[in-house]
């Protein structure tokens, strides 16, 4: 299933149908007391090796049309996202959970496909404009060659909301990427985990972007379950042993989520995300260790997560409010 699951199996059931039989089409079921579907973001391992197939398959070819589908997806005026026609694509990177194209005018362009972006590779570009479509580029050879294939890479978006963006900035200009924290794998990113004394959970920390960017509430359960860490947690309550358990699965976990991104071929289509997660999302399953116990959730306005209480509260059931008053 593409969302996080809902209490309520005939709500699970009736998600995964409309998405069998209508996979362009997001659903949100509302069950009185939340909203039952609740999009996965691609995090740091999904978009670092959807960045090296971008790169591999599109660098060095020329940016020939840009198909504006979504009008609100766009978040600059200036540079005009005309201004890159006919500019050669030098390289696709990648920072944090953003894409970054670097054309040869040292312009470029970042995409953030939020919470239910996916893109395409349409091999040839399609003139069609399917449901949440926000923006197609067409790359190929120059104008001036008639001969080559040319490569459509469509963002678009699953579900209702419309929050997938893309910024055409100049030389220089960070946009949203200057207020990012730093990445795991960076010193500045080990030194504060070894050394903050936040006091605010760790589930919250691990998502906030501006503190550590690059991973989100998916990879961020699987990484607490991993280091045996309640979510609510905090930084400033854990021992040297503990932080340094924590950094060693935050860099394992990654790295064998990028391991297995990098099986992915194409773009990145694919709805169900979520399949790829040990702990997130699977709340009512056993645990993946051998604890024996049940996995719980804690639910949110717009997202759940996902934890052990034998492996990492103590066997202590974290408040989840929303069940609470649904019990009551």
């Amino acid at each position: 299933m593409v969302g996080t699951s809902c209490p309520l199996a005939p709500c699970r059931d009736a998600y995964d149908a409309i998405l069998e039989n209508s996979p362009d089409e997001g659903f949100d079921v509302t069950a009185n007391f939340h909203r039952c579907v609740h999009w996965y973001v691609p995090e740091q391992p999904e978009m670092q090796a959807l960045s090296e197939r971008l790169d591999a398959l599109l660098a060095g070819t020329t940016l020939l049309r840009i198909e504006l589908l979504g009008f609100s997806s766009l978040k600059t005026y200036a540079p005009a996202h005309e201004s890159v026609l006919d500019h050669r694509l030098v390289s696709v990177t990648r920072r944090a959970k953003y894409l970054v194209w670097e054309f040869d005018d040292g312009v470029h362009v970042l995409l953030h496909l939020s919470q239910a972006g996916r893109l395409d590779i349409e091999r040839p570009p399609k003139a069609s404009r399917s449901r949440g479509s926000a923006v197609r580029f067409v790359f190929g050879p120059d104008r001036s060659t008639f001969d080559g294939e040319r490569i459509g890479v469509l963002m678009r978006e699953y579900g209702t909301h419309r929050k997938a963006s893309w910024w055409v900035l100049a030389p220089h200009d960070q946009g949203p990427l200057a207020t990012l924290g730093p990445e795991p794998g960076s010193e500045a990113f080990s030194e504060i985990i070894l050394t903050s004394d936040s006091r605010r959970r760790l589930t919250t920390d691990l998502r906030d972007q501006h503190v550590l960017a690059g991973i989100g509430r998916g990879w961020g359960d699987d990484i607490l379950h991993r280091a045996r860490l309640s979510p609510f947690a905090t930084l400033n309550s854990l021992s040297s042993q503990q932080r340094e358990a924590l950094l060693k699965s935050i860099n394992d976990v990654l790295a064998d989520a990028l391991e297995l991104e990098r099986t992915r071929e194409g773009g990145l289509s694919e709805a169900k995300l979520s399949g790829r997660f040990k702990v997130h999302g699977r709340a009512g399953e056993l645990c993946p260790t051998p604890c024996g116990d049940t996995l719980r959730r804690v639910s949110f306005e717009n997202y759940e997560m996902t934890y052990c209480a034998t492996c990492q509260t103590g066997k202590r059931v974290l408040a989840d409010r929303r069940m609470s008053r649904l019990l009551k």
